[in-house]
């Protein structure tokens, strides 16, 4: 018979004690790192066809620092380039304040294979503008303030519009979309929803934005008839607004493993494709 010494049993003691703690540390860590990757189609009548099928993936409100653990935006950046969008656009909101560690941003975020653009948002203004521009352009990610851009994609022109945040009234749409035309495609960022209700009316322009957290806390009915007594009554998903359309962002911050939790509302990772109407009404389903 095989010999059981006290070292065996201490070991075999220790491993019973520890396995079941080692199990629920990684689990938790699971948790802090997870959010939901929502898949989501818009139909456009002003799409050029080459741009029928066209990807965006979307990140916002990533509040880098005690605002999310890095592991999820580590975790979202993999996920985005498994994806292999045509366009990677962020939404604003890339530390919550001025404490926060700025040069994280382009640490975390220069792992984004795709072509990338953002804009700023209002935690960003109140903490350091400048800072966070800088950063995101040392990741390569191109910043719009106020101004649009042309870029090639799938070989036709595809206008990315950015309006600066609302918010701290840094906005100027009339500025953002001077020069545009309904005649190429068209995409808008903006950081807060409501900016979208400022965009030119009944052109059907994509706005996408963050924000809100997706209520933070959604409450059917009284998380909604909150945000719209504030005036913000566009809050998660995909809206109609003075025929245009908007999709908001519940962001990647704050929820597990942060001091602000969430309910009901996920951390997101949303992946966009860009359909050509063709008779059927554009917008929501």
């Amino acid at each position: 018979m095989r010999r059981v010494s006290r070292r065996n049993v201490l070991s075999a003691v220790s491993a019973a004690v520890l396995a079941p703690s080692a199990v629920r540390a990684e689990r938790r860590q699971e948790r802090r790192e997870s959010f939901e990757v929502a898949r989501v189609e818009v139909f456009l009548e002003h799409l050029d066809p080459a741009h029928d099928g066209l990807t965006i993936a979307q990140l916002s409100d990533l509040h880098i620092g005690s605002g999310v653990p890095d592991g999820r935006i580590i975790a979202a950046v993999n996920a985005l380039n498994a994806e292999r969008p045509d366009l990677t656009v962020l939404t604003g909101d890339f530390v919550t304040n001025r404490f926060d560690p700025v040069e994280r941003v382009p640490q975390l975020l220069e792992r984004i294979e795709s072509q990338a653009w953002a804009v700023l948002g209002n935690h960003d203004h109140w903490s350091d503008a400048k800072t966070v521009a800088g950063g995101l352009a040392r990741a390569d990610i191109g910043v719009l303030q106020n101004q649009h851009t042309r870029l090639r994609l799938r070989g036709a022109d595809f206008t990315l519009i950015g309006v600066d945040d609302s918010t701290t009234k840094n906005d100027d749409v009339e500025a953002a979309f001077r020069g545009t035309t309904t005649a190429s495609s068209r995409l808008a960022l903006t950081h807060t929803p409501a900016c979208a209700g400022k965009l030119p009316a009944w052109e059907d322009v994509l706005c996408l934005s963050g924000h809100t957290h997706g209520g933070q806390w959604d409450v059917p009915k009284l998380t909604e008839g909150v945000f719209r007594r504030a005036g913000q009554p566009w809050y998660r998903g995909h809206y109609r607004v003075r025929g245009n359309q908007l999709y908001v962002n519940r962001g990647l911050g704050f929820g597990r493993g942060t001091r602000l939790p969430r309910l009901n509302s996920e951390p997101e990772l949303t992946l966009l494709t860009l359909r050509r109407a063709e008779g059927r009404e554009p917008g929501p389903p």
